[in-house]
């Protein structure tokens, strides 16, 4: 599995555009064969700091999602509307679901 965790701090005025564009961009990743995971967190401290959780079952399928026309419509959107450049870490899990230990 390839984790990556991404964190995006957002312009105030472009707040519910972002939310709008990204949540359209994370159903459609949910449709993609290598997703697992795609979730949305905005921070409870700051409604305009944003965490994308996605787990994919490979790097490969990460470098596919980053092919996909939801992913280049939501980055020419968003980018624009970010406060800052948004930085993106990447994991392997080691304690992932339940059947996992």
């Amino acid at each position: 599995m390839y984790v990556v965790c991404v964190n995006i701090q957002v312009k105030a005025q472009h707040r519910d555009a972002f939310v709008q564009a990204t949540l359209d961009n994370a159903r459609h990743t949910r449709t993609e064969p290598g997703n697992l995971r795609f979730d949305v967190l905005v921070a409870q401290d700051d409604p305009c700091r944003f965490m994308l959780y996605e787990v994919y079952r490979s790097p490969d399928d990460f470098a596919a999602h980053q092919q996909t026309q939801h992913y280049f419509r939501w980055r020419n959107a968003v980018l624009d509307w970010m406060a800052q450049p948004r930085t993106s870490g990447k994991f392997a899990p080691l304690f992932f679901g339940d059947d996992q230990a």
